[in-house]
């Protein structure tokens, strides 16, 4: 098994993590960290209809898309 070296964001987050002592309390954490990750996907997706990298035909071409991944 390969040894993963944490970065300074994930130490910083473990770090944290000792001050959560209840269930309740990551439950609350996790629902922040969620809203944080909706927003920037929010503010990336206004970006992309607003710069017209996104527009209605793209969205509809997805209805078709298939990407599944080929078993042999």
């Amino acid at each position: 098994m390969q040894a993963s070296t944490l970065n300074k964001a994930q130490l910083e987050i473990l770090d944290m993590m000792s001050f959560v002592k209840t269930q309740e309390t990551l439950s609350e954490l996790k629902q922040v960290i969620s809203n944080y990750f909706a927003s920037e996907l929010e503010k990336e997706m206004n970006h992309l209809w607003e710069t017209k990298e996104m527009t209605e035909e793209k969205v509809e071409s997805f209805r078709t898309l298939h990407e599944r991944t080929p078993y042999k």
